[in-house]
């Protein structure tokens, strides 16, 4: 695992990564490991950024933590499935035919597919409360529309590349709907305030 650090002001670091698996392993390891004066670890495609409270623990301190926090174990690593997030899913998308198609496989096997598969958030983006799902054993590249569409409803649920996402809210998007979901993905009244957040287990099941 190579870590390039970079101070980002007086009370955060940014760490470079060479990819996504290894940002996913450093966010669990800093997780597993969490020091006092740790305000918070916000995982990317490519970085982590740690903010910390310098009075607590100083930036010089955070650095010689990171570097030498030891890979977390997948037992210390993994959130308890009782704080996993269910998402009932009504798979009737848009591009759910499509998709499958394009995948070679049956819309049955599809949904299957991603109902069966142990979603993790890797971290969050594009508008509050959308999460970037992916899972070590989900199999398919799923390609981008040609064409993003101007509105894509809020709770669509959409496959892109090997990630899985649910648009919180109303927007443009590239991704190909599968199904959609009455869940709240962001409450600004709630804490916190999205319902996926970086490291969360998350599983979909058919909407009663």
């Amino acid at each position: 695992m190579s870590r390039r650090l970079l101070p980002s002001g007086e009370t955060a670091v940014l760490v470079e990564c060479d990819d996504l698996d290894e940002v996913l392993a450093l966010h669990d390891a800093l997780v597993a490991d969490r020091r006092p004066g740790v305000i918070e670890l916000v995982p990317a495609a490519r970085t982590v950024l740690v903010g910390v409270d310098p009075d607590v623990l100083p930036l010089e301190s955070a650095i010689t933590w990171i570097r030498r926090v030891p890979p977390a174990s997948p037992a210390a690593a993994a959130p308890a499935d009782a704080d996993a997030a269910t998402i009932p899913v009504v798979y009737d998308g848009d591009d759910l035919a499509a998709t499958a198609h394009l995948l070679g496989i049956s819309t049955e096997a599809l949904v299957a597919a991603h109902r069966a598969a142990a979603w993790r958030v890797a971290f969050a983006g594009f508008a509050p409360g959308f999460g970037y799902l992916v899972c070590d054993d989900w199999p398919y590249m799923v390609p981008r529309l040609d064409a993003p569409r101007t509105r894509v409803p809020a709770g669509s649920v959409a496959l892109a590349g090997a990630f899985a996402g649910v648009y919180p809210r109303q927007s443009p998007g590239g991704w190909r709907l599968i199904g959609r979901t009455d869940a709240v993905l962001w409450d600004a009244q709630a804490d916190p305030p999205a319902l996926l957040t970086p490291g969360r287990r998350v599983r979909f099941e058919v909407a009663a």
